[in-house]
C-alpha cells in the first residue's frame, strides 16, 4: 500500500478532487465545509483495480503550513493541484520547496477547473503552468487536466495514478515499527484511537507498542486499515490503532507509535540540503524548527562550517525534546521566526550507502554490510547496527549471522560486537607480517605483546586485542603469556643464551628441590652481556621452563618432579600436612609454604584446614 498526497494553493480544488476520486470528502470539520477551506489534514481511501492507496489532503493556506507538514511526511506520490484559471501561485511554490526534502518519489500535475476554459485556453494554460514549474519537484511531471464538477479527465487521472502506484517499491518489511501520530480521538465506548501513516514495519492486534517520546506503553486491542478491521497492518497503510488504557489527553499529534526496543534521541547525524535562498541565513549554530514525522520540535542545527552552496552537507541536529527517527527518515527545517524554510535532509545511516540487493545478498544483509563497511574498524553492537541499517533487532541479528557465516563480517567479544571482515583480515595480515619480521630478528623471543603490535600497526591497542582474539580462537594466531606469535613459530635460543640460562638455576643432586633467589636471577639476566638473553629468559618463563614461586625461581623440571611426588604421596596417604610436605621434599618451611600455595592455585591440591588433599579431577 502507498500514500498519495495533495499540495497546492488554497482554493485550487484539492479537497474537491479527492472527493471526486474517492467519494469521500476529506474536510472533516464543519468549519472547513462552511468556509470551503481545508484547515487540517483530511484522509480518504482510493481503490484502483487491485491497487489501494490512502490520500492525505493537506491545507493550502500558509497559516496552516504546520498542519500540512504533519501530513506530508508519508507522501510517496504527489498530486500537485493547480487551477487552470489561476496557474502556479506562491503557496504552490512553497509546497514544492518543502516537498523536495521529503519522501515524494513521483509527482503528477493535476490541472483543475478545466471546465472554466475553452480548449485553446486550456492548452495555453497547460504550457504556461509547465514553464512555471521548471526546475521544481514537478518539472517534467505528467499532467492531466480535470474538472471535479463535470468529471472530465478523472478516469485518465485514475489510470495514471494506477500506473504510478504499480511502479513504486514496497516499504521495508524488516524495518522497525514507525507510525507518526497525526490524529487522536476517543469514540464513545472504545477508548483512545490514534491514526497515522505506517511509514515502515508492521503492527498487529495484540502487540504491545510504545508511544514516544512520552514513553507510554499500550496493547493494541484492534486496528483498522482504510476503515476495515484487520489483524496486521504493513508499511504504507493508513492505520487506526485502538490503544485502551491511555487517556486521550495524554497523546498528541507528533507522538510516534514504535516497537518497545525503539528508543528516543535528542541528537542525530544528518545530511542537510539547504535551500539556496536561505544560505545567507545559516550559521554554524542555527536555531531551527524541525518537522520530523508528524512532530514539530525546536532545536539547533550544528555545522563544522556553515554551508556556502546548496549541496548536501553533514551536520548534527540537536533537539530540545527527544524524538524517534531512523536512518532514511526525512525532515524539514524552518526558522524559529519568521517561519521561513531553511532546507531539509535525511537522518544519516546505512541506507545512503547500502549496495543494491542482488543474488548474493538480500536487503537486510546488504544493509548490515553497509553499516560495517562505512566504518570498517569501528566495532558496532547489535543495537547500533540495527539502528544504522534501519532493521528490527531480530532481523539484524539474523542478517549478521548469515554474513558472519559467509565470512563477510567478524564477530568479536568483550563486549560482543561486529566489524567488517575485510578490514579485520587486513589487520591479521599486518600482524602476521610484523610477527614474522620479529621472529626472524629474534627467534629466541616468543613474540610481541599487544602494545608493541599496536604501535607498529598504528591501531588502538584495545581494538587490536579484541580483533586478534577471534584469530587466536580459530588458530590463525597464538597467544601465550601476553605474547602473540605466528602458529608456526618455534623459539630457538642461541648457544650463548642456552649456556647462560642453564647455569641460572644450578642443579644440586644433594638438594634436588632447592631454588635460587628470583631477584638475584633477574639481576643476573639484566647484567648479562649475552645478546637477547632477557627476551630468551622471558620466553622460558612463559613456557614454564623456569617457574617463579613466591620469591624463589625453580627449573620447570624441578616443579614437574614436585608435582609427581605430591600426587603419588596423596594417592597413597590421602592427605598431607605442611610439615609432611616439607619432609617429602627435604626443603625448609621458607620454600614449602609458597610451594603449597602454588599447588593450591594451580589446582593440584585443595586445602582443608591444615591438610592438603588432591583436587578431584
Amino acid at each position: 500500500m502507498h500514500i498519495i498526497g495533495t499540495a497546492g494553493h488554497v482554493d485550487h480544488g484539492k479537497s474537491s478532487l479527492v472527493a471526486a476520486l474517492t467519494g469521500t470528502d476529506p474536510d472533516r470539520w464543519i468549519e472547513e465545509q462552511l468556509r470551503g477551506m481545508t484547515l487540517d489534514l483530511g484522509f480518504a481511501h482510493l481503490r484502483i483495480g487491485e491497487l489501494e492507496a490512502g490520500i492525505v489532503d493537506v491545507p493550502g493556506h500558509e497559516r496552516f503550513l504546520h498542519n500540512m507538514l504533519a501530513g506530508a511526511a508519508g507522501m510517496e506520490v504527489l498530486l500537485l493541484v493547480v487551477a487552470a484559471n489561476e496557474g502556479v501561485m506562491p503557496q504552490t511554490r512553497e509546497h514544492l520547496q518543502i516537498l523536495r526534502y521529503l519522501n515524494v518519489q513521483r509527482t503528477i500535475l493535476v490541472v483543475t477547473k478545466s471546465d472554466l476554459l475553452d480548449p485553446a485556453q486550456l492548452d495555453a494554460a497547460l504550457m504556461q503552468i509547465a514553464e512555471q514549474l521548471a526546475g521544481t519537484l514537478a518539472d517534467g511531471a505528467p499532467a492531466v487536466a480535470v474538472s471535479s464538477s463535470t468529471g472530465a479527465g478523472l478516469e485518465d487521472l485514475r489510470e495514471l495514478i494506477g500506473r504510478v502506484l504499480s511502479d513504486l517499491p514496497d516499504r521495508p518489511a524488516d524495518a522497525p515499527l514507525y507510525m507518526p501520530v497525526d490524529r487522536v480521538f476517543a469514540p464513545a465506548g472504545h477508548g483512545t484511537v490514534v491514526t497515522g501513516t505506517l511509514m515502515q514495519g508492521s503492527v498487529s492486534v495484540g502487540d504491545t507498542v510504545a508511544l514516544q517520546p512520552s514513553g507510554l506503553r499500550a496493547r493494541v486491542r484492534s486496528l483498522q486499515v482504510f476503515g476495515r478491521s484487520q489483524t496486521t497492518a504493513y508499511g504504507g497503510a493508513r492505520v487506526a490503532l485502538n490503544v485502551p488504557g491511555i487517556e486521550r489527553s495524554r497523546i498528541a499529534r507528533g507522538e510516534v507509535v514504535a516497537s518497545l526496543e525503539t528508543g528516543v534521541q535528542d541528537r542525530f547525524a544528518v545530511s542537510f540540503e539547504p535551500l539556496p535562498d536561505a544560505l545567507s541565513l545559516l550559521r554554524r549554530r542555527m536555531p531551527v524548527r524541525a518537522s520530523i514525522g508528524s512532530a514539530e520540535v525546536l532545536g539547533m542545527l550544528l555545522f563544522e562550517e556553515a554551508p556556502c552552496d546548496a549541496h548536501a552537507v553533514t551536520a548534527t541536529l540537536a533537539l530540545r525534546v527527544p524524538a524517534v527517527a531512523f536512518p532514511g527518515v526525512r525532515f524539514v527545517l524552518r526558522r524559529l521566526s519568521p517561519k521561513t524554510l531553511l532546507g531539509g535532509g535525511v537522518i544519516a545511516g546505512a541506507q545512503s550507502v547500502a549496495p543494491e540487493p542482488g543474488d548474493d545478498y538480500d536487503a537486510s544483509q546488504a544493509a548490515v554490510l553497509a553499516v560495517l563497511r562505512a566504518a570498517p574498524l569501528e566495532p558496532s553492537d547489535l543495537a547500533a547496527i540495527a539502528f544504522a541499517a534501519n532493521l528490527r533487532e531480530d532481523a539484524a541479528r539474523s542478517a549478521l549471522a548469515q554474513v558472519c557465516e559467509r565470512g563477510e563480517a567478524l564477530r568479536i567479544a568483550r563486549p560482543v560486537a561486529y566489524i567488517d571482515a575485510v578490514a579485520a583480515s587486513q589487520m591479521l595480515e599486518g600482524t602476521l607480517a610484523v610477527l614474522e619480521q620479529a621472529h626472524a630478528e629474534a627467534p629466541w623471543s616468543q613474540g610481541l605483546p599487544s602494545l608493541a603490535l599496536a604501535r607498529r600497526l598504528q591501531v588502538a591497542e584495545p581494538l587490536l586485542v579484541r580483533v586478534l582474539a577471534a584469530y587466536v580462537d580459530d588458530g590463525r594466531l597464538t597467544l601465550r603469556a601476553g605474547y602473540y606469535a605466528s602458529p608456526s613459530h618455534v623459539t630457538r635460543l642461541t648457544a650463548e643464551q642456552s649456556a647462560f640460562l642453564a647455569e641460572l638455576v644450578p642443579s644440586d643432586p644433594q638438594q634436588p628441590f632447592l631454588p635460587v633467589n628470583a631477584a638475584d636471577a633477574y639481576a643476573a639476566v639484566r647484567a648479562s652481556s649475552v645478546a637477547g638473553v632477557s627476551a630468551a629468559f622471558e620466553t622460558l618463563l612463559a613456557r614454564d621452563a623456569f617457574v617463579k614461586v613466591g620469591d624463589a625461581l625453580y627449573r620447570g623440571s624441578q616443579i614437574n618432579r614436585i608435582v609427581e611426588r605430591v600426587d603419588a604421596y596423596l594417592r597413597a596417604q590421602g592427605q598431607m600436612t605442611a610439615s609432611q610436605f616439607r619432609d617429602l621434599l627435604g626443603t625448609s618451611r621458607k620454600y614449602a609454604v609458597p610451594l603449597l600455595e602454588w599447588l593450591d592455585a594451580r589446582g593440584v591440591t585443595v586445602r582443608s584446614g591444615d591438610l592438603r588433599v588432591l583436587r578431584k579431577r
